[in-house]
């Protein structure tokens, strides 16, 4: 029993030991201020994100901010035994480290990693072709201001896959389900990097090139899907802002403007969706298309009160590329912005219009297994597994409240811009 109360000590947990850091200048490995977390590591440790064999385990992983060449260090103050444990190994760390890094691309020797990353950082720049450029804040007046450019670039550009390969690395930590996109000319890679010049202490010119550098911040992935006839429909499947550069505006700016501009200059666009955002991503999503959608006229105050129409799929579609899932999203969004609450009877409308919509695939369900019932299958278990018709109210109604939280929230943002 004490030598199990003893093995306990060395169990990590990844979250906990695992540090990262940016580095742009040698000093910065040194700098404690520059640390961040991961969010996640069952990608990367398993499930339970604990790692066997360690006492006071440390994980620290740098990367040089702009072509991010990676260190990887493993410190610990003892390893378990494998006599103690009866042949049971310590967890090799460095090698669940290796697997998530294509072609075991990264340093262990901290000397050698800032010679690279001395010799790599200044000739850095971005692949691919530059599509937008933005400043934060966004008026760029403010003392300090910083800019920001975003870089499009196909999955064929071979020098570009190689250095996505190492931004692909922090996916793992930040994006659940994540995989490696394969080897395809329909992908395309939306990538974000902050220009930014040395500090003029070595007698050089502002705005000298020498004196220019740049540190990646995150990217968007794209799949261009076939739609018919002829037409293309762009998928955004990823999306990664490394966090030392979160909240400040840059995932909308790539949803609102960056790839919005670049496909709504093409002719053969049917329109955009996105796979299965997180709730921060389609929070973003909703209040960039509620806020165009609003200005349009299929959007009135009167049409909106009077239902969902084929004018506003219409619209949004032609007008800002929004897919007909999103766009029944933005009017029950805009609908709640002009019902008034206290009227009952419109408040009542409302309510009913969107569970219905939010009762659609249970009540396709139950009619599907009606229709195989009357030819005769055996539906019993299926039917068994299907909650009562009370609990499915009462889950509708969990649901309902849900979704208009969620539309509260974006409907306060909108009044929060006038």
């Amino acid at each position: 029993m004490s030598q199990l109360a003893d093995l306990k000590g060395y169990v990590s947990y990844a979250l906990d030991c695992t540090r990262f850091r940016l580095v742009r200048d040698e000093s910065d490995v040194e700098n404690e201020e520059l640390v961040f977390a991961p969010e996640m590591a069952h990608q990367i440790f398993g499930e339970s994100e604990s790692i066997f064999g360690y006492r006071d385990l440390k994980i620290e992983i740098m990367a040089s901010a702009g072509p991010l060449d990676l260190y990887f260090d493993i410190s610990y103050a003892k390893k378990v035994e494998e006599l103690q444990t009866e042949g049971l190994k310590a967890d090799d760390v460095e090698k669940s480290l290796a697997s998530i890094v294509e072609n075991a691309s990264y340093y262990t020797n901290l000397d050698e990693f800032k010679r690279v990353h001395a010799s790599k950082t200044p000739s850095f720049r971005p692949v691919g072709t530059k599509v937008d450029e933005f400043k934060h804040p966004l008026d760029g007046t403010e003392p300090g201001s910083r800019t920001f450019e975003v870089y499009v670039a196909s999955a064929e550009d071979a020098e570009y896959m190689k250095f996505h390969t190492r931004l692909e690395m922090f996916s793992f930590w930040y994006i659940d389900g994540f995989s490696r996109v394969e080897i395809d000319p329909l992908w395309l890679f939306f990538t974000v990097y902050e220009r930014y010049e040395l500090e003029n202490n070595n007698g050089s010119v502002e705005g000298d090139v020498s004196n220019v550098r740049y540190a990646t911040v995150g990217y968007v992935s794209v799949y261009q899907y076939y739609s018919y006839p002829n037409k293309v429909r762009p998928r955004i499947s990823q999306i990664l802002i490394l966090p030392p550069f979160q909240k400040l505006g840059i995932a909308t700016r790539l949803i609102k403007h960056s790839t919005y501009d670049y496909f709504r200059k093409k002719d053969n666009i049917t329109d955009i969706t996105f796979e299965e955002p997180i709730e921060a991503i389609q929070h973003i999503r909703s209040v960039v298309d509620a806020r165009r959608c609003k200005q349009l006229p299929a959007f009135t105050r009167e049409k909106l009160l009077g239902g969902f129409s084929k004018e506003m799929l219409h619209a949004a579609r032609e007008t800002y590329l929004i897919n007909p899932k999103q766009c029944r999203v933005v009017y029950e969004i805009l609908r709640l912005g002009v019902t008034d609450l206290d009227n009952e009877e419109q408040y009542r409308a409302y309510r009913l219009e969107v569970k219905k919509r939010l009762n659609m695939n249970y009540s396709r369900h139950r009619r599907d297994l009606a229709r195989a019932k009357k030819r005769g299958v055996d539906v019993k278990a299926a039917m068994c597994g299907l909650p009562s018709v009370a609990e499915r109210i009462e889950s509708l109604n969990a649901e309902y409240k849900e979704v208009e939280e969620i539309y509260g929230q974006v409907l306060q943002k909108l009044l929060a811009e006038h």
